[in-house]
């Protein structure tokens, strides 16, 4: 039996919008989502180590390799102790003028300076453990910076970061001045003077300090609407690993061993060839690790060429040690300039040199008969072969008879058995061509007087 005319159409008419509907839904969807998702490649950059010129050379490389390829993202994945505030000033200035927007993942800890970063980024997102504050200036030992104005300036300069971004500038205050006292409501926090504020994730997502909290990279960028499947990841060059390597306080404290024990091994024992190359090989490679880490320019590869060129001369041109003593200067300059810091390189300078002294004290024992001190000895011996006679023979000459070969008055030269002598008389005058007896010998003098026929 038919169904009737009129339920027929009803179904084709439902059956109809429900295509319609369905095809609309198939359509408009895709459409919200490529709108809704933020279009361009997402660049990764790790910032995870100690803030100083070698980070800042880092990301700058970065940052220009993100705008050549039109990336639509930054992330910055900091994990960092700290370091140089001029520094970290830079890394900051970089990031403020750069279009694209930024991301600081923070995965473990933005202490100090690393804070200060972080708070320079357009959006903050914090892993679960991680931590950002801390940020009071300190000096080369590790002692809080009392100094008022720098502790003010920094202190300005951290709240402004935060204040630029919609953050309580109080907290970053409290974060960078040990002798503030500050009110921290929303995590019921009291920052008493001599303390220090630093927040957990939570706490920094309760302060507003953090946007998010993500356990991954992939979740951040996801977060920022963007896609992960156009993700650059920055890595360092061969030339930068090799940088970080040469640059390691260990590695760097045996480059300077091998360098001064083998120079000076070079200069008072010569003639090796091996214990000087093998310093010069590792001078030239303490230098290229700080060049390429961008602790050093080539005002330091000037002062290790001169000093260099000063030793290679102490070997072949009598100086006294002058010459060595300016380039031993040279070249302790030019690692001291070389160097991330000061307080640094001393200790690892004066480590390499202690031990490097031990080394050249037992290979100058060893080798003490081929020593530089050598030429302040003098060595040469007047002997009978030579045609010297010594003092203690002249006693044979008594009683020989010679020919005055010129007049003495009393001294002159006579001849005895064919050799010349200087001879002197008792005080007479004996004229030349006379003949002459040796008659006596005091110490260097040879007496004569004249033979009567």
């Amino acid at each position: 039996m038919s169904k009737p005319f009129w339920i027929r159409k009803l179904l084709t008419f439902t059956a109809a919008v429900v295509m319609m509907l369905i095809s609309i839904g198939m359509y408009v969807g895709p459409v919200k989502s490529a709108v809704a998702a933020n279009i361009g490649s997402v660049y990764v950059i790790p910032v995870k180590q100690q803030i100083e010129r070698g980070l800042t050379s880092f990301m700058e490389r970065g940052f220009k390799e993100a705008e050549k390829m039109a990336a639509g993202l930054i992330v910055l994945e900091i994990d960092t102790p700290g370091g140089l505030v001029d520094q970290a000033g830079k890394i900051a200035s970089l990031m403020k003028a750069s279009d694209i927007p930024i991301v600081a993942y923070i995965t473990g800890d933005a202490a100090s300076a690393g804070s200060y970063i972080a708070l320079n980024a357009d959006k903050i997102a914090m892993s679960p453990g991680s931590m950002i504050g801390a940020a009071y200036m300190v000096d080369a030992r590790g002692n809080p910076i009392e100094d008022a104005k720098m502790v003010s300036w920094w202190k300005t300069s951290m709240a402004s970061a935060a204040e630029a971004s919609g953050r309580n500038p109080e907290i970053a205050k409290g974060m960078a001045d040990l002798n503030l006292k500050v009110e921290v409501p929303e995590i019921g926090l009291t920052k008493q003077p001599g303390d220090i504020i630093s927040l957990t994730h939570d706490e920094a997502l309760k302060t507003g300090y953090a946007d998010t909290v993500a356990s991954s990279t992939e979740e951040v960028i996801t977060w920022m609407d963007y896609s992960t499947q156009d993700v650059f990841r920055m890595e360092p060059t061969f030339s930068e690993k090799l940088a970080t390597f040469l640059t390691h306080p260990g590695v760097m404290t045996l480059l300077l061993f091998i360098g001064i024990a083998g120079v000076i091994i070079e200069v008072i024992v010569p003639g090796f060839g091996v214990p000087g190359i093998l310093g010069v090989v590792a001078f030239v490679l303490y230098f290229f690790g700080n060049q390429v880490a961008g602790f050093a320019g080539w005002e330091t590869w000037l002062l290790f060429i001169i000093g260099i060129v000063m030793l290679a001369m102490e070997l072949f041109v009598p100086s006294f040690g002058i010459l060595g003593i300016i380039g031993s200067a040279s070249l302790i300059a030019g690692v001291v300039m070389a160097a991330y810091s000061t307080s640094h390189v001393a200790l690892s300078l004066g480590i390499a040199a202690a031990c490097a002294l031990v080394a050249i004290i037992v290979v100058a024992l060893v080798f003490k008969e081929r020593g530089i001190w050598r030429k302040f000895i003098l060595s040469d011996s007047l002997s009978k072969e030579q045609g010297y006679i010594p003092n203690e023979d002249r006693d044979v000459l008594i009683g020989l008879v010679g020919t005055s070969l010129t007049p003495l008055r009393p001294a002159g030269t006579m001849e005895l058995e064919g050799r010349r002598l200087d001879v002197v008389t008792l005080g007479g005058f004996i004229d030349s061509g006379r003949p002459v007896r040796v008659i006596r010998t005091d110490g260097t003098r040879i007496v004569v007087e004249e033979e009567k026929g």
